[in-house]
């Protein structure tokens, strides 16, 4: 069964980090636009991306994480590279945040960042991303 979840939880994650990269990207063209027709349909396409993707799969992995945790929790409190691993996760749904924020600033028509800001935004999933993998698949911190 756990490798079932390990499946689910990947999934997820993949379509998370899917829509991590690609939404600020969007953000990049839309802070590029100015006619109100492709305008609308960069709010639109934010707004089903951020709601109708992102968030479901980022809460999706979260369960399907912690259920995978909870049979070897005892295992997993006791690593420095699982907490270290928790703060990346924690920090990269503050990064999910953000972009939800983006959004609404967009929606609102008050953006103020460049594209170039957004071209610079869109790199930060990267950094979550190898710093999880490698925590969850090195264990850079346990003791043999």
């Amino acid at each position: 069964m756990i490798l079932y979840l390990k499946v689910l939880h990947l999934t997820f994650a993949f379509t998370w980090f899917a829509a991590l990269f690609y939404l600020p990207r969007l953000f990049v063209y839309h802070s590029q636009s100015s006619d109100e027709f492709t305008v609308s349909k960069f709010k639109t396409m934010e707004r089903k991306l951020y709601r109708g993707i992102m968030t479901p799969s980022a809460l999706l992995t979260l369960v399907f994480g912690l259920w995978i945790t909870s049979f070897s929790w005892v295992e997993y409190v006791s690593s420095t590279w699982f907490w270290c691993k928790v703060g990346c996760v924690f920090l990269l749904f503050g990064y999910h945040g953000m972009c939800g924020r983006m959004v609404r600033s967009f929606y609102n028509d008050r953006n103020t960042r460049t594209p170039t800001f957004y071209r610079i935004f869109n790199e930060v999933p990267l950094v979550f991303l190898l710093a999880i993998l490698t925590l969850a698949i090195v264990k850079p911190f346990e003791t043999l």
